[in-house]
């Protein structure tokens, strides 16, 4: 009787074991076919600008890939902080499992963004950040360190007492500080000759009305850097038309279709482009593990690269300038 009784107990307990074994492989089959609900706010959905759109197409890709329904909300226009908080808004009320944002403003979205926290909305910074340390994750370039290889490039071109006037997009926002500042790091002594910091509000022609003036302000220019695709591109367009590329050399942050025909045409001497697509892609399939209950880095730097005439049409620069034509494995690596 002792030994049917022994028995028994051991029946049961492989049982409980293997009810348990199910139970824990069908919580997580269960997690894994998941569909979570993600809404993405980036400071715009500009067709005309590839940083943006690129970004965009890899968070899309994500969502696909890893069963996320993914809903875009966008202002027209980068600087639209006040839209961007109405988007914001709307999003909160939707009550969705996360909301992936990029925040125009350091400061105007924290007290929508604490009350999305409130709600259980977990919150993924995409690209650029604000003041409080209200994320769950980031997922962004370095923009400090992108900042400082474009100094380090640029201060090969320049003398001791070259003139320099930067280009920046929107006043006060994370990324145009960090990459200003980088700028100026890289530069090292050479940046006390800055001799102006502009801001074109993330639009192509005032960057180029801006360029205009400084070219007119400063004859003896000898350098102009723009801080994002809409800065560093009107820039490149106004000494192209001024036709005034052998005296300014013009240096930036991102690319497009139209920065590698600039750089081409030797108006643009180098630029730092980042990885726009896997941001996007990254910023998704991670915000997705992060429900589901894995272990995620708070911070992931999605990297920047140094593209220069000479290694322009090197295979790894190919991918990030012709994003849509290299969608691969290699970029969505984090």
């Amino acid at each position: 009787m002792k030994k049917i009784k022994k028995w028994v107990y051991i029946l049961l307990a492989v049982c409980i074991a293997a009810a348990g074994i199910a139970g824990f492989w069908l919580w997580k089959q269960k997690k894994e076919n998941q569909m979570y609900s993600l809404i993405y706010i980036p400071k715009t959905a500009d067709g005309t600008n590839d940083f943006w759109t690129s970004l965009i197409s890899g968070a899309r890709m994500a969502a696909k890939e890893y069963h996320a329904s993914l809903e875009v909300l966008a202002p027209d226009r980068e600087q639209d902080v006040e839209r961007q908080n109405e988007l914001l808004a709307e999003a909160i009320e939707k009550q969705p499992d996360a909301i992936l944002i990029s925040p125009s403003s350091f400061t105007a979205s924290t007290e929508l963004l604490e009350t999305a926290k409130k709600k259980g909305i977990r919150i993924t910074f995409v690209d650029s950040y604000i003041e409080e340390d209200i994320q769950d994750l980031t997922v962004a370039t370095d923009n400090l360190e992108a900042g400082r290889k474009l100094g380090e490039y640029a201060s090969g071109f320049l003398e001791d007492d070259s003139k320099i006037a930067v280009v920046c997009h929107v006043q006060g926002v994370s990324t145009a500080v960090e990459r200003e500042r980088g700028f100026r790091e890289g530069l090292g002594a050479k940046a006390e000759n800055i001799v102006e910091v502009v801001y074109c509000d993330s639009i192509f022609d005032k960057a180029y009305a801006l360029t205009e003036e400084l070219m007119e302000k400063y004859p003896d220019l000898e350098m102009i850097a723009g801080l994002n695709e809409y800065s560093s591109v009107g820039a490149a367009r106004a000494v192209k038309d001024a036709n005034a590329q052998d005296r300014i050399k013009v240096v930036g942050i991102d690319s497009s279709q139209e920065a590698v025909q600039l750089m081409e045409q030797g108006i643009f001497r180098g630029f730092v482009v980042q990885k726009a697509f896997k941001m996007g892609y990254v910023g998704v399939r991670e915000t997705v593990r992060m429900l589901n209950g894995e272990d995620v880095e708070k911070d992931i730097d999605s990297g920047s690269e140094l593209v220069t005439p000479e290694n322009m049409y090197t295979s790894e620069i190919e991918k990030l300038l012709f994003p849509f034509n290299n969608v691969s494995q290699t970029e969505t690596e984090q």
